[in-house]
């Protein structure tokens, strides 16, 4: 079977309905900045890359690259073990101090 080939010019007449079609792309912030190191103890660092509710926002959202997203979770993992931060938010609260 022959495959047609699909190569289509990026314009918004091509993708009416999809907003991904002028989509930036993210750097990772520890790539670009080689001064920002990934550290359990640094937890002003580790609590822009968790949610309200206590969850790893995934590489895909934050933008980090595969390589630093693991070094990012196990350093959250650390921190939450130690005490640092925690596991989840109390109910009444929504957010992180």
């Amino acid at each position: 079977m022959a495959f047609k080939n699909k190569k289509r010019a990026m314009s918004p007449l091509n993708n009416a309905g999809n907003k991904s079609a002028f989509q930036i792309k993210r750097m990772c912030r520890f790539c670009v900045d080689e001064t920002n190191i990934i550290d359990y103890k640094n937890i002003k660092t580790l609590k822009s890359l968790i949610t309200e509710r206590g969850k790893i926002i995934p590489r895909r959202i934050s933008g980090t690259c595969s390589k630093h997203q693991r070094k990012v979770t196990t350093a959250i993992k650390r921190a939450r073990t130690i005490g640092l931060m925690p596991f989840t938010v109390p109910s009444g609260l929504t957010e992180l101090d």
